[in-house]
């Protein structure tokens, strides 16, 4: 039984497909009941939507793995979705997070590959931030033997994304150029260790001031985000850039387009710049919108360039391009044992830990993966924050500035 059965809608390029796996409701605890703890969003807003709870534990059904989780990814599309700003937002409640990490506990019918007591990493169409998860096979892979569980969560997302935007989209060959926004976040290490294993690739990093000390080393040239960019690049490379990986949206789109060389590449993955206070603001995503340059498609022939976007999410579970996903983990695994690559970890975070991890990347303080240990023990400073008060995940409102009072003291990996 598969565990896609929701009608798809269209939605924007940028945006993932909403269909989550359809969780039981939560019942009280009795007799046989297996329950596990996750994270809930109850409702679109800010930090005080999510609140971990337990919930009734999922079993795995045709075709799919049952997964004791180790870790989870949290990335900022997981924000976009707290605050309901993607294009048809899931029903609530549910549990967030679309990748995780762990240890292969059962397997449905007609579920090949796979044993238990596997090591595991996989994609889940939500449901990831939780200590039980199941997912079809299709989206499993087994971890080499020297990958953590926390590096495991920090690797699929964002090296299939990296590796498919510059190889599968953009063609990157020797000699090329490629400009990547947020070059400090996990996509963008992930493209900068990616652009070293193909010779004489120039990399042009745009990033906070702040993260500059620490990823310095992994760019060719690397550019304040609050400043003019583009004549900086400008007076290295005359002639633009090859491959422009943009995840901001915004008047970014208009300054990647005028950087490009004839027959280079813009590409879109992501629109953090609709981001910017803690709930979704009408004002962020009209700027942001306005400020997208509109594009001419006779300006494009004219001009030689490409334009295209990137969502590996609706690859995987609206497109079914599993298959594909599946050739390029391989190809990134076997990197991986080259030791050519390997996922930045910023920091671990337990599951009570979700909201200040999320406040972490707001406010863009991340280098690399922040990561959801589900073993970790929170901070006694934080773990009140998070907590479960109710069976349905619902919370009460949180007095204003609790937040500022609480130490944020993370594993830092």
């Amino acid at each position: 039984m598969a565990k896609e059965g929701a009608d798809m809608t269209e939605e924007t390029q940028f945006m993932i497909d909403t269909n989550p796996r359809k969780e039981p409701e939560h019942v009280e605890s009795s007799g046989d009941a297996k329950e596990m703890r996750a994270v809930v969003l109850a409702g679109f807003g800010g930090l005080n939507k999510l609140r971990v709870t337990k919930k009734a534990m999922p079993e795995p059904q045709d075709g799919e793995v049952k997964i004791r989780v180790k870790a989870c990814g949290l990335n900022f599309l997981d924000l976009m979705v707290r605050q309901g700003s993607i294009d048809n937002p899931p029903k609530l409640p549910i549990v967030p997070g679309f990748e995780c990490s762990g240890i292969v506990e059962s397997v449905g019918e007609n579920t090949a590959g796979f044993e238990i007591g596997d090591r595991v990493m996989a994609f889940v169409n939500y449901n990831a931030w939780a200590e039980v998860v199941c997912t079809p096979a299709d989206f499993v892979y087994k971890m080499p033997e020297e990958m953590s569980f926390a590096e495991a969560a920090a690797f699929s997302l964002n090296f299939v994304a990296a590796y498919m935007m510059l190889f599968e989209v953009a063609n990157l060959r020797e000699g090329m150029s490629v400009l990547v926004h947020s070059a400090g976040g996990g996509v963008g290490q992930a493209v900068a260790q990616l652009c070293s294993t193909v010779p004489n690739v120039t990399v042009f990093g745009i990033a906070s001031c702040s993260k500059h000390a620490a990823i310095r080393d992994s760019v060719t040239h690397l550019f304040d985000r609050n400043v003019d960019y583009m004549q900086e690049v400008q007076k290295i490379s005359p002639e633009g850039v090859d491959i422009v990986l943009d995840c901001l949206c915004g008047e970014n789109t208009a300054k990647g387009l005028t950087l490009l060389r004839p027959l280079g590449t813009y590409i879109l993955y992501g629109a953090s710049n609709m981001v910017t206070g803690e709930t979704k603001s009408f004002f962020s995503f009209a700027k942001s919108w306005w400020q997208v340059e509109k594009v001419n498609p006779i300006k494009l022939y004219e001009e030689n360039k490409v334009i295209a976007g990137f969502s590996l999410l609706n690859l995987l579970f609206k497109h079914g391009k599993c298959n594909l996903v599946k050739s390029v983990m391989d190809k990134l695994l076997c990197l991986f044992d080259q030791k050519k690559i390997k996922p930045v970890v910023d920091s671990l975070w337990a599951l009570e830990e979700v909201k200040e991890a999320m406040q972490r990347i707001h406010d863009r303080g991340n280098v690399g993966k922040l990561i959801l240990d589900v073993e970790k023990s929170p901070t006694p400073l934080m773990a009140s924050d998070s907590t479960e008060t109710s069976e349905a995940g619902e919370e009460e409102e949180e007095p204003e500035g609790d937040n500022d009072s609480k130490e944020r003291m993370p594993f830092i990996h």
